[in-house]
């Protein structure tokens, strides 16, 4: 097969549908693949948290972690075994026996085991033979079956292995009892042709899987070359999370084949939501250019894109946003233009004449050829300017002082709220922390609003750095992008946050009066 052909698979159309089934079901190994990726340790809440994020998108087998690891990690997984999820909860499991009672202890569904199917995985890593893998490997499926689980048998470095010595092993397995096999391209090596290749012959013996990473950027190709060849189940992580460039991101897998080839696996409303949940769990941050789910994937800013987009949503966006969970974004810079400015200015009930949205454009223009990004403040502080409209600040900071060291760290904040002063302290676990918990309380819950995104860029060197911290947040149907620059990044991060919460309560005023921290 070339590659002229899997491109043409993997571009077709739902009208033409190019792929030998139409059942896709998928395997997330957030829990155990995604957790290898370094830095990463999922606590037992962390863990039930993703656990039920992916049962709720509808995911269909959550491999919960490696039973063998600890007796820690074996409680993570007696965790996510216990909240009775639709998914089927597997654990990976070696080719040892231990490995499986390991995982009857935590009472999980099934298992995939995993064995040596390369000569370099074999000889070299665990000393044995191609026949005594074989036999080992049926005797231990035999085993797992006895014992009630669903057994899928993987050959590890599988896209490295001898084809024909793989067919014979996972073929052994499917004899012996696993319920179907997995092809694995365990260091992200091989290419959508020869996927295709190994994966035609696979699928020909029973149920086949592919476990695709990233290392050559091939992992989206390979896991739909491995479904153009007859799989019908994909492994992947949420994020594309993993060891070295990761795994296949399954988001991105389901997408494809709900727009290109018209195959559910997911619910896809749910995905921005589990890619959040993922990232703040593990701490890795999503690329803001990554499909699906990065912050750029549904923002647009040169004005030639945002005309377009204003007059059909469809001119530069291969599907609507709320299909994945997500919201359009118009952001201005260099490259905006009348449209894009006069749709953020009406966004934000701002009225302008031709004349002042000219004059609104080039500032916009001016600001965004000295390296800045236009934040929503930005923009309607330019418009107040060019209409000569004086600004009556409802949130207003007056005094704020941090203090952080060995002990817990706190900061207070005196802000003018309307006509009234209120005075509250926070405590966190950082200055940072403390601080804005500190300005929630001292607003008060009527005055509630969502941190979006916080962002932190240090615009000079040395350790006397200036900052920019830029926030995003919303209120109800409102959203407003803030910067602040100062030495200070506790400085600059309080500033922010009151001066969005100023805009965002001056756009939608409290029904009621704002309390103050006595009043909570």
């Amino acid at each position: 097969m070339n590659i002229c052909l899997v491109i043409d698979l993997l571009g077709s159309s739902p009208d033409n549908h190019p792929l030998p089934v139409d059942d896709v079901q998928l395997l997330d190994t957030t829990l155990r693949d995604g957790e290898q990726a370094p830095g990463v340790s999922l606590t037992p809440e962390e863990k039930i948290e993703i656990a039920q994020a992916l049962d709720a998108a509808g995911m269909s087998v959550i491999e919960a972690g490696s039973a063998c690891t600890s007796e820690g990690e074996r409680n993570c997984i007696r965790a996510v075994t216990d909240l009775g999820l639709e998914a089927r909860v597997t654990s990976f499991a070696r080719g040892v026996q231990s490995d499986i009672d390991d995982a009857l202890a935590c009472d999980v569904d099934g298992i995939t085991l995993v064995v040596p199917s390369s000569d370099r995985h074999i000889e070299t890593k665990v000393g044995t033979t191609h026949e005594a893998v074989i036999d080992r490997s049926a005797e231990l499926i035999d085993y797992a079956k006895d014992h009630g689980l669903w057994v899928e048998f993987l050959g590890e470095d599988g896209s490295r292995a001898d084809p024909d010595y793989l067919v014979e092993l996972l073929g052994s397995g499917l004899e012996a009892g696993a319920d179907r096999i997995c092809f694995a391209d365990t260091v992200g090596h091989t290419t959508p042709e020869a996927t295709y290749r190994t994966v035609s012959r696979l699928t020909e013996l029973g149920p086949t899987s592919v476990h695709t990473h990233d290392d050559l950027g091939l992992a989206v190709a390979n896991a739909h070359a491995g479904l153009s060849a007859g799989a019908n189940m994909v492994h992947g992580t949420i994020n594309g999370i993993g060891e070295r460039a990761g795994n296949v991101a399954l988001e991105e897998v389901a997408i494809a084949l709900s727009h290109g080839y018209g195959i559910e696996t997911l619910e896809l409303e749910a995905v921005y939501e589990l890619a959040t949940t993922v990232a703040r769990n593990t701490g890795i941050p999503l690329a803001p250019n990554k499909a699906v789910i990065g912050q750029n994937t549904f923002t647009h800013e040169s004005g030639i894109h945002t005309d377009g987009m204003l007059k059909d949503v469809a001119t530069y966006e291969p599907y609507p946003p709320e299909t994945v969970g997500r919201e359009r974004r118009l952001v201005l810079g260099k490259h905006a233009g009348r449209a894009g400015v006069e749709a953020a200015l009406t966004e934000h009930g701002v009225d302008v004449t031709d004349e002042e949205l000219a004059a609104v454009v080039e500032r916009v223009k001016a600001l965004g050829d000295r390296g800045k990004r236009v934040t929503d403040a930005d923009l309607l502080a330019i418009a107040e300017d060019v209409q000569g409209r004086d600004r009556d600040r409802y949130v207003e900071l007056i005094e704020f002082s941090a203090i952080s060291g060995t002990n817990v760290p706190t900061a207070s904040v005196k802000l003018r709220v309307g006509d009234e002063e209120h005075v509250a302290s926070g405590t966190g676990s950082g200055p940072v922390d403390a601080a804005l918990k500190a300005v929630r309380t001292a607003l008060g819950q009527r005055a509630h609003a969502d941190l979006e995104s916080y962002h932190v860029d240090a615009i000079t060197g040395g350790t006397d750095a200036v900052v920019t911290v830029e926030v995003e947040m919303s209120r109800g149907d409102h959203t407003v992008s803030v910067a602040a620059s100062e030495a200070d990044i506790t400085q600059a991060s309080v500033t922010a946050m009151v001066n969005a919460l100023d805009r965002l309560l001056v756009a939608a005023p409290p029904e009621e009066p704002v309390p103050g921290p006595a009043d909570d």
